[in-house]
């Protein structure tokens, strides 16, 4: 009987390209309304596994489950089905340069639904203040018109315009200060919390997975390294994760603190 708090499993996934083996054997599962961050160094398979969650590729071998459904044995369109249950959240945002906020936010929509403009535009609207935006100011920006914090919102609201049980955000914090990444992190948390999705963050980040995951994986060389919350990776039997984490020089024991100081 599949477990209905596992969302997303996989069982010994592989991924090939031609004789390069980029994923060798992943087991992992999301918890239904958890957040799992993915951490692993460059090469690691991070974006190779992203794709594969996301049924943008299928796996060499194995299973990936998304909501006890096995994606590897669909078609195309039984994959677009299954595409809807997800939304993405794009390092750089990846917002249309060429239209305005309003335009960005509700393509999803327009793409995927016969609601009327007005309709649109209502949804839009919404998700915009929910985000702590203004429309009033922001809808008729252009992407090059805003900070970094505000292209994260705004990407964040297109991709809760379909209200998918699963946020997948890659890379969300890079390229981004402290005060801009800590924002991030609390946006990721407030939308687990206020949506009951479903998040699975691709990060290198080891500052921002110990304030936000419920589960930390590490990926090494294609395989699952080590497993758990942040707090036992670091402190945890397995040393190459501690050693993993002690390489990114973030003072964990602080963070902690301040983790535990707001729960």
């Amino acid at each position: 009987m599949p477990n209905n708090d596992e969302l997303v499993v996989l069982r010994d996934v592989r991924k090939a390209f031609g004789e390069q083996e980029v994923l060798r054997g992943i087991d992992l599962v999301a918890r239904r309304g958890e957040t799992t961050v993915i951490i692993g160094g460059s090469g690691a398979g991070k974006t190779t596994l992203l794709r594969l969650i996301v049924a943008l590729d299928k796996p060499t071998g194995g299973q990936v489950l998304v909501d006890g459904e096995d994606i590897a044995r669909l078609n195309e369109t039984a994959l677009n089905r299954v595409r809807k249950k997800f939304g993405m959240v794009y390092q750089y945002a990846a917002l249309l340069d060429s239209i305005d906020v309003m335009d960005n936010v509700a393509f999803p929509l327009v793409e995927h639904t016969k609601l009327t403009r007005k309709e649109i535009e209502e949804r839009v609207i919404d998700k915009l203040k929910i985000l702590g935006l203004d429309p009033t100011t922001v809808a008729h920006k252009f992407p090059a018109e805003l900070s970094g914090g505000m292209r994260k919102r705004v990407g964040l609201a297109r991709a809760l315009m379909l209200e998918p049980p699963i946020l997948v955000y890659d890379e969300p914090t890079s390229g981004l200060d402290p005060l801009t990444s800590r924002m991030v992190d609390d946006l990721i948390e407030q939308m687990r919390e206020c949506f009951g999705v479903t998040s699975i963050v691709i990060s290198h980040d080891i500052a921002s997975c110990f304030r936000i995951a419920h589960q930390a994986v590490l990926l090494i060389d294609g395989k699952v390294a080590a497993c758990g919350t942040p707090e036992a990776l670091a402190t945890g039997q397995s040393t190459v994760a501690r050693d993993f984490i002690r390489q990114s020089g973030v003072d964990v024991a602080g963070i902690l603190r301040a983790v535990r100081s707001r729960e």
